[in-house]
């Protein structure tokens, strides 16, 4: 057998400069994305003295972790993780297994009115009810300061419920056929079969869902009238607007001799909300592109 030789495709001269004008422009687009955190993550563990002087931090200016302490003696930031890792765990399990609930049934063409149901879970996409009367029901099943509150409003995502039915819709029939020759009912084929092979968006659907949970601030603010049950990012939204008063009633005063700022305190406060959520990506980022995509190879 004569051996072929693979000769790479040569590029245009147009091609090349495209794919070097590519990397250049994203090289930069991702540099002012990451900066401005990078920034509040130095002003952070800088010193007083650096950040009433202002400028760019590319490294900590004169090192500090006073800061830090200042932020975890208050007690509202201790309640606020506790509401919000109690609410993104709820909403997260409950929310996810709801989606592919939902979505399973409106991915079979056998279901009755399926596509007027597709329809309606659509609709709400364009139109909701609105906030008010999304408060007067809260207050109707008398959950208003309530952690619960916290969690039904935001459960199921039209947006999620699409993307599931997508990935559902993509499962060949001939497993589910099979799986009924054998004597299999609907509920074993959706936990046995469609459930272990949608591993991939129910991952990202997961994902989507707790960081929506975790970064939401405003259901506090509109359903909680107890700050101790405030979510976290409520608590670093009282205290990004009212430092002084946030970080004076939990008996820390900011002052220069005690090394701390009102600027420090906000960009802990902003590292320490922010972080937890951010660790979670790597684990989960490998199913982004694939679950995506698996979802949305059939509308």
């Amino acid at each position: 057998m004569s051996k072929v030789k693979r000769k790479g495709i040569r590029r245009s001269k147009g091609e090349q400069i495209f794919t070097v004008f590519n990397y250049a422009f994203f090289t930069v687009l991702c540099l002012i994305m990451l900066y401005p955190f990078w920034h509040v993550v130095m002003m952070s563990f800088s010193s007083v003295e650096a950040t009433a002087k202002g400028g760019i931090f590319l490294w900590p200016k004169g090192f500090n972790l006073d800061t830090y302490e200042k932020v975890f003696r208050d007690p509202s930031i201790w309640t606020g993780y506790l509401t919000t890792i109690m609410v993104t765990i709820a909403g997260t399990v409950l929310g996810t297994l709801f989606t592919a609930t939902t979505a399973y049934p409106l991915s079979k063409k056998r279901l009755p009115f399926g596509k007027l149901m597709s329809l309606l879970v659509l609709f709400t996409m364009l139109f909701s009810g609105g906030m008010i009367p999304g408060y007067l029901l809260m207050k109707d099943l008398r959950m208003i300061d309530n952690r619960w509150s916290l969690v039904l409003p935001g459960l199921i995502s039209a947006y999620n419920v699409i993307i599931m039915k997508s990935n559902f819709q993509a499962i060949p029939d001939s497993l589910e056929e099979s799986a009924k020759l054998d004597g299999a009912n609907d509920v074993i084929i959706f936990w046995k079969i469609i459930m272990p092979l949608s591993k991939a968006t129910i991952a990202t659907i997961a994902l989507f869902t707790a960081v929506g949970y975790w970064n939401d601030y405003f259901s506090s603010v509109l359903y909680i009238n107890s700050k101790d049950k405030w979510a976290l990012q409520a608590v670093l939204r009282y205290m990004l607007t009212n430092t002084n008063q946030a970080m004076q009633s939990a008996g820390v005063t900011v002052t220069a001799v005690s090394n701390v700022t009102a600027a420090t305190i906000k960009a802990a406060s902003i590292i320490v909300a922010t972080v937890p959520i951010l660790c979670v990506y790597p684990f989960v980022q490998k199913y982004f592109v694939k679950g995506v995509m698996i979802g949305g190879v059939k509308g």
